[in-house]
């Protein structure tokens, strides 16, 4: 504080009187009664993202394969062969809600050793339903996580063009775990 103000300062002052009984005073509640939301710090590393989205026609099926991944695998998953370990619903969800889920689902699946997962979505009858936006946002965004392998339409009795089946890459300790289970069996 220069001079200056201090002497504005103590002249503003002058008038005011310390309390005298600091038991009468009753302070309020806070007004704000509002639930503090916690944040998810995983949702912080979400790189998922709600950007312009192209919509996917209702007629062409969810489908996707990464390179070096074997056609066998790809046909006994759209086969429906594989035992599903996990599902996550996301019917009437809204597009911020599934993102969020379809990473947390993703991420603990991930950490859970779990390969084969079912993915409900829903379907519109028409282009721009909000399932179609939740389908076509899933078709977007299951390509971006590296651990997603594939993903087709699921069987009928699955949920048909509503669901997918999603197929993800073995742990490292699944990897080491098969390789030492074929490395006995060749000795």
């Amino acid at each position: 504080m220069n001079p200056d103000d201090k002497s504005f300062f103590l002249d503003a002052m002058e008038d005011v009187q310390p309390l005298k009984r600091c038991a009468d005073i009753h302070w309020q509640p806070s007004r704000n009664t509002r639930a503090r939301e916690e944040v998810d710090s995983e949702q912080l590393d979400n790189f998922l993202t709600l950007d312009f989205l192209d919509l996917l026609p209702l007629e062409e099926p969810l489908a996707f394969q990464r390179e070096g991944v074997q056609q066998g695998v790809i046909d006994k998953l759209c086969a429906g062969k594989y035992a599903r370990q996990a599902s996550l619903n996301l019917l009437r969800q809204p597009a911020e809600r599934c993102r969020q889920m379809l990473y947390s689902f993703i991420r603990q699946a991930g950490r859970d050793g779990l390969r084969n997962l079912i993915i409900i979505h829903g379907k519109g009858r028409e282009q721009n339903s909000h399932p179609n936006v939740v389908r076509s946002y899933l078709a977007r965004w299951l390509t971006e996580f590296e651990e997603v392998q594939a993903f087709c339409v699921a069987l009928p009795h699955h949920g048909g063009s509503g669901a997918c089946y999603v197929s993800l890459r073995k742990s490292d300790e699944a990897k080491q775990e098969n390789w030492e289970r074929h490395a006995k069996r060749s000795r």
